[in-house]
Parts: structure tokens; sequence; C-alpha cells
């Protein structure tokens, strides 16, 4: 059986993933909006990479005896002043992300839920990629700036990244 506490916080996280989940789509419609199919791409499947971060979890507390339990998703802002601050948004996002996945980490080991914290550690080593490619696409759009042809490349750029389930869940 599964720690309460422990399947409290995951069931948190869970809801968290998928806020994670329906900001990105958000995000991803708003750059279709804005006739940028790449930078949609790109959100789209961080959508699709944060839904299987959500099933991870899932299966983790069922595989554990536990309960998931879904819970209301809160609204997700719909607009952007800038692709600059989509991904500025987007940092400042995974960068909570980070802050509860370290939680979970703590109290997994708090807990002494060692098969917990070595299935965290997968989130843990997650979030300092999902963090870096951030910062690596801030910096990329600081040195574009106003430039219409910088945009226009990292838009074609973006529109080639392609999904790939991650690791954890085809260790299920």
């Amino acid at each position: 059986m599964m720690n309460p506490k422990i399947q409290d916080a995951i069931n948190e996280q869970i809801n968290a993933e998928m806020y994670s989940a329906y900001l990105y789509l958000s995000m991803a419609q708003y750059f279709e909006a804005e006739g940028l199919a790449g930078f949609a791409n790109w959100f789209k499947i961080q959508f699709q990479e944060e839904q299987a971060h959500a099933t991870i979890f899932m299966n983790y507390i069922n595989q554990r005896g536990g309960r998931v339990l879904l819970k209301a998703i809160e609204a997700v802002p719909t607009e952007w002043e800038s692709p600059m601050a989509a991904f500025v948004n987007t940092l400042e996002h995974e960068k909570k992300v980070t802050a509860l996945i370290n939680n979970l980490y703590t109290m997994a080991l708090e807990e002494q839920d060692y098969a917990t914290r070595d299935r965290l550690t997968w989130f843990v080593n997650e979030q300092v990629e999902e963090e870096d490619n951030c910062r690596t696409l801030i910096d990329k759009l600081r040195m574009i700036g106003d430039n219409g042809m910088g945009l226009y490349m990292l838009n074609t750029e973006l529109a080639a990244r392609n999904y790939t389930a991650p690791s954890a869940l085809s260790a299920e």
C-alpha cells in the first residue's frame, strides 16, 4: 500500500502536470493564431510531454496500489505579448514545476519511500532539461530581437521538432 501522504502529494503533482499540458496547449493555439506554426509545434510537443508526465505519475500510483484522484484544472492564460514573453512565462512555469518535483523528492526521503524517490530521480533530470531548453530558446529570441528573418528561421527550426515518448513511460 502506498503512503497516503505521498499519494496525496503525487495526486497534486498530476494536477500540476495536467495544468502544464493545458498551458502549453494554450500557447500552441496562441502561436497558431499568430501564424507561427513552428512555435505552435514546439508547444504541442510540450503539451504531449506534460500529458506523458501525468501518465507516468498515474501509472506509478496504480502500480503501488494507490488511488489516482483527478481534480479540476485551473484556467490558463491565452495571450502573450510576444514569443519572448511566452518563453519567459514558460521558463518561470518550469522553475515552479522543478520546485514541486524537488519538494516531492524531499518528502519521499523524509517518509523513507525509496521507490518513490527513485521514480522522482527521472523527473529531477527531466526538469534540468526542460529549464535548459527554455533558456536556450530565450537566448535565441534575445539574439533575434526584431529581426523578422531570424524569427522566420527559428519558427522553421521549431517546426522540425518531433515528439518522443519519455523513457520512463516506456518502462511502465
